[in-house]
């Protein structure tokens, strides 16, 4: 087997890749562990920033943003007895979409099987080389697939992220993680409440107009069974300020828990000999700032320019700057998203609270604070 790009990987950064390379005349061929319907089912989070929005209306993938997506102009900050709305757009022109990274992957799938593009799902012991890959497919024979260059699209735990010998890893652990539930209750919000609370943090977040995504702060090990329904809307209602002038937090059947730990962790380079890597392989970041997706879009913006000059015309020099370049954007958007991250979540010293509450006052008061978490929130040009 030959092609010109080899993408392991065939979620979100995956099929993106693949989807800017054959609008740029560049063939590749995806390799994916999983099965399809695990790849397409999967629950992620779905915040897209201006610019990811833009870039995918850009190539063909915009209409059902538009038509079915959740436009938001801003955030609401709240502390017990205040919550503060932030309009982005008046703040800096850019707003968001609430659109689940399982309906991007719709799309991508949908659209790459349009243009008949070779994925190979359930495969296993991929190796990767500086000129091929080999793995087993799923019917048990050995493959090797010969390519110009390797695109490492497989998040976190695959093998393309090991492949860079020598590489400098920066990593945090935080000492608290996410309980998350899903509901079948539409939202009691229009938009995202981020809650600072002295029990912890709290966000109320949405997937549609009759399901509502709610996370509470919890320690780091916790059993997301040892909750019952009713204690998780009492905690959710007392963080979230029931109650408060007004306000009032709708409960509903619960659907699905998960505890999902945080950590922010950033690899270089993300660039080795002819394996270049995108995404997860190289960034993980908590939630607290909605970059995970949007991240790796920007990722893979970058390189399909890189890819499609370097198969095409053999022009080195988008490929040669590939890691520096988006890893301005990685440390900017890791920054931002530990700077929410520490800002709201309380760690039970009365200290860090106090510095916390002050911050927060801070960002919902002053024009140049909220500018900061506006202009960074709803997404800085991609190729920043």
């Amino acid at each position: 087997m030959r092609t010109q790009v080899a993408i392991i990987g065939a979620g979100p950064a995956g099929l993106l890749l693949s989807h800017l390379l054959a609008q740029g005349g560049v063939e590749s061929v995806v390799l994916e562990t999983r099965s399809e319907e695990y790849v397409a089912a999967r629950i992620r989070a779905g915040i897209l920033e201006h610019s990811s929005v833009e870039l995918l209306e850009s190539v063909g993938l915009g209409d059902r943003i538009r038509a079915e997506g959740d436009h938001h102009r801003g955030i609401y900050l709240q502390w017990p007895g205040e919550r503060h709305h932030l309009d982005f757009v008046d703040l800096v022109g850019r707003s968001v979409w609430v659109y689940g990274q399982t309906e991007v992957q719709k799309d991508l799938i949908k659209a790459r099987a349009a243009d008949g593009q070779e994925i190979h799902y359930e495969v296993t012991e991929v190796e990767l080389h500086d000129d091929h890959v080999t793995f087993t497919d799923k019917s048990g024979q050995s493959q090797r697939l010969d390519a110009t260059a390797i695109a490492g699209c497989d998040g976190s735990f695959g093998p393309s992220r090991q492949a860079v010998p020598a590489a400098e890893t920066y990593e945090k652990v935080y000492p608290y993680s996410w309980f998350g539930i899903l509901a079948d209750v539409a939202p009691s919000t229009d938009e995202l409440i981020y809650a600072w609370h002295p029990n912890g943090f709290a966000l109320h977040s949405m997937r549609s107009a009759t399901v509502s995504r709610l996370y509470l702060q919890v320690p780091n090990g916790t059993d997301p069974q040892s909750w019952s329904d009713d204690r998780i809307w009492d905690e959710l209602a007392t963080r979230l300020g029931h109650g408060q002038n007004g306000w009032k937090l709708t409960p509903g059947p619960i659907t699905d828990k998960s505890v999902l730990p945080m950590r922010s962790y950033v690899q270089t380079p993300m660039r080795h000999h002819n394996l270049f890597l995108a995404g997860d392989a190289a960034h993980i970041v908590p939630p607290t700032g909605a970059k995970g997706l949007n991240l790796a879009i920007a990722d893979v913006a970058l390189l399909s320019k890189a890819l499609i000059a370097k198969v095409k015309e053999g022009d080195e020099r988008l490929a040669d700057r590939y890691s520096d370049d988006a890893q301005r954007r990685v440390w900017r958007c890791t920054h931002f998203s530990w700077w929410m991250t520490t800002m709201l979540h309380t760690s039970g010293d009365p200290f860090d609270a106090q510095l916390q509450l002050s911050q927060l006052k801070w960002v919902a008061n002053s024009e140049a604070g909220a500018t900061g978490l506006a202009e960074n929130y709803a997404g800085l040009p991609i190729g920043y």
